[in-house]
């Protein structure tokens, strides 16, 4: 079986190449000849996703699965959300993202945020979707030097470190895309 993961982030395919299964081929947007920016126009982390997937397979015809990722903050009534990687700009800049963040959270004591990932997976006929959710802080500065995107500023509940303080199997064991990821592994390994 082959499935394209539908983005362009090489960080993201790095993690989730990891968690899938080796009877499962997966290639990236670039195998399947893919330069164009897929639309992200819908307003939810959900919608986003299922978008995504529904491109590849009508424009491409492959099998796919694609995820949306949002950082929901308490105090920001649950932004950015569905435009965290623009937050800071269409330039998509992670330091100018972090930046703006902690600057509108400056006059919040409540610092409590949740990663939320939804991978649709677009098989055939059959779309599904699947949730992953990470509860945790926002910390005043940014700390350590792995991971993406707001890694450095989110603190998940349990852990003295910052998302990007932890190895690539920790983050993917308790992080929002790798539980999203495992439902998806599941689901996957239920059909073969």
């Amino acid at each position: 079986m082959q499935l394209v993961f539908a983005t362009n982030n090489l960080n993201k395919i790095k993690e989730v190449e990891v968690l899938i299964p080796k009877h499962i081929k997966l290639l990236s947007l670039k195998d399947i000849g893919c330069f164009e920016d897929i639309p992200e126009t819908q307003n939810t982390i959900e919608a986003n996703a299922i978008e995504k997937a529904s491109y590849i397979k009508k424009h491409y015809g492959y099998d796919c699965f694609a995820d949306d990722t949002g950082l929901e903050v308490t105090a920001l009534d649950g932004h950015p959300g569905v435009f965290s990687a623009r937050y800071a700009g269409e330039q998509r800049n992670a330091d100018d993202n972090m930046n703006k963040l902690l600057e509108n959270l400056k006059l919040h004591s409540n610092r409590s945020a949740q990663f939320k990932t939804v991978i649709a997976l677009q098989i055939g006929n059959d779309l599904q979707t699947f949730e992953g959710l990470c509860q945790g802080v926002i910390t005043n500065t940014k700390q350590g030097e792995h991971g993406f995107g707001y890694d450095p500023i989110f603190k998940p509940n349990g852990f003295d470190r910052t998302f990007a303080e932890m190895d690539l199997n920790l983050k993917n064991t308790i992080g929002h895309r790798g539980k999203a990821i495992q439902l998806l592994v599941d689901f996957l390994n239920s059909k073969s």
